[in-house]
C-alpha cells in the first residue's frame, strides 16, 4: 500500500471519529449504546412494549428491555437495584418503602382498569354487577351463574344453571392489588377475611400467572370469571361486565368514565403521587380504574443511564401519550402531567439534575 494510500485512509478514520463523537446522541456515550432494563407489572405491559418500539426510532442509541413479571417481582427486583427501573399498579407501601436503599419516586405513566371478564358464549349483552354481588362471587358465598342475586342485576340475560368458576392471578400482581383494594372499599367481609395486597390467600378458585395468563384461562374454560386489565379482554374479544358504581350507575370501562375516576383526585394527590382511585365519586367514574407507575431511583448510580431513563420517561408522558388510547388506556391528566415533569427534573447523578442536562445539551 502506498504512502498517499494509508494517509487517504488516516484522514478518513480520523473524520470517521470525529464525525461519531459529534454525532453521538443524547442518552449515553459517543458511539455507544446505553440498555436499559425494567420489569414489574403485566398491566401496562401493551402500553410499554408500544413505548419502546416507538422509542427506539427516536434514539436508537437507547435500548431499553421490559419484562413483564408482575408488580411484586417488579417492587422487589428495584429494591434489590438489579434492573434500572421498576413497575407496579399499586404504589409501594410506607413500610415496604422502608426497605429501599434510598429515595424512590413513583412516576405516574398512564390510567388503566381492571375489568371482570367471563366465558359465557350465550350472553349477548354485557352482565352487570352490583358490588355486594362481585364479593361474594369471589368469597364463594354465590356459587351458580343463575343465582338470584345475579339475576337481580340482569334481568334479561339467559343466565346458565352452572357452577362459577373464579379464576384469580397466582403471583404477585398489581392488579390484584387494584382490584382488593377496591373490594376492601365495598365489603367489609372481604377486609377482614382476605385484606388486599399483591398476594392474598383466595378463598377459592384457579390461580393463574400475569394478565395473559388469567385471559388464557378463561378463554379457554367455560362458565368462568376473572379480574384483567382492559387491554387483555379487548385484545382476546373477551366481554366486559359493566359494575354499579358509588353514585349507583352501572358503567362500563371505557376511556372516559377511567377518566373520571382520575379527575376526582387529580388536584388532590399528594406530592409523592402515591393515590388510590378505585371506587371513586362522580357518576359516570368507572369504580376498578388505577394509575399505573414507573419506579424510579432519585440519586441515579449511573449518570448516563439515569439520563437516559429520565429522557424516555419525559418522552412518555409528554408524546407517549398519544399511543396509550388505542390500547385501551386513558392519558394522564394535563395536572398530573405537571407534577410528574418536576419529579423528573428532581432526578439526579452525583448531585446534577439530570433533566436539566437534557435540555442544556439539547
Amino acid at each position: 500500500m502506498s504512502w498517499r494510500v494509508r494517509s487517504a485512509c488516516l484522514i478518513l478514520l480520523s473524520l470517521t471519529l470525529v464525525w461519531q463523537a459529534c454525532s453521538g446522541r443524547r442518552g449515553g456515550p459517543a458511539g455507544g449504546a446505553v440498555r436499559l432494563q425494567g420489569a414489574g407489572a403485566t398491566f401496562p405491559n401493551p402500553l410499554y412494549q408500544k413505548w419502546l418500539s416507538e422509542y427506539s426510532k427516536i434514539d436508537p442509541n437507547v435500548r431499553i428491555d421490559y419484562q413483564s413479571i408482575g408488580s411484586g417481582g417488579g417492587i422487589k427486583q428495584i429494591e434489590a437495584q438489579t434492573i434500572d427501573f421498576g413497575a407496579t399498579d399499586i404504589p409501594v407501601s410506607d413500610e415496604e418503602l422502608k426497605n429501599f436503599p434510598r429515595e424512590i419516586l413513583h412516576i405516574p405513566t398512564a390510567l388503566g382498569a381492571v375489568v371482570l371478564t367471563y366465558n359465557l358464549p350465550q350472553i349477548k349483552a354485557p352482565l352487570r354487577f352490583s358490588p355486594e354481588v362481585i364479593a361474594d362471587i369471589f368469597l364463594g358465598k354465590i356459587k351458580r351463574w343463575d343465582d338470584a342475586r345475579i339475576k337481580a342485576d340482569n334481568p334479561n340475560a339467559a343466565l346458565p344453571s352452572a357452577d362459577i368458576t373464579v379464576v384469580h392471578r397466582s403471583d404477585g400482581s398489581g392488579t390484584t392489588a387494584v382490584f382488593t383494594d377496591y373490594l376492601v372499599k365495598i365489603s367489609s367481609e372481604w377486609k377482614e377475611r382476605v385484606g388486599t395486597g399483591t398476594s392474598v390467600n383466595w378463598p377459592l378458585g384457579i390461580g393463574a400467572k400475569g394478565n395473559e395468563g388469567v385471559t388464557g384461562q378463561i378463554k379457554q374454560t367455560p362458565n368462568t370469571i376473572g379480574y384483567v386489565e382492559l387491554a387483555y379482554a379487548v385484545q382476546n374479544k373477551l366481554p366486559v361486565a359493566a359494575i354499579k358504581n358509588r353514585a349507583g350507575n352501572y358503567v362500563e370501562p371505557t376511556l372516559d368514565a377511567i377518566k373520571m375516576a382520575a379527575a376526582a383526585s387529580a388536584a388532590k394527590m399528594p406530592d409523592d403521587l402515591r393515590v388510590s382511585i378505585t371506587d371513586a365519586p362522580g357518576d359516570g367514574a368507572y369504580p376498578i380504574s388505577s394509575y399505573t407507575y414507573i419506579l424510579v431511583y432519585k440519586e441515579q448510580r449511573d449518570a448516563a443511564k439515569g439520563k437516559a431513563l429520565v429522557d424516555f420517561l419525559w418522552w412518555a408522558v409528554h408524546d407517549g401519550q398519544r399511543f396509550a388510547p388505542s390500547l385501551q388506556y386513558a392519558p394522564l391528566p394535563e395536572e398530573v402531567v405537571r407534577r410528574v415533569e418536576t419529579k423528573l427534573n428532581s432526578i439526579t447523578a452525583g448531585g446534577r439534575p439530570l433533566r436539566a442536562e437534557a435540555k442544556d445539551g439539547g
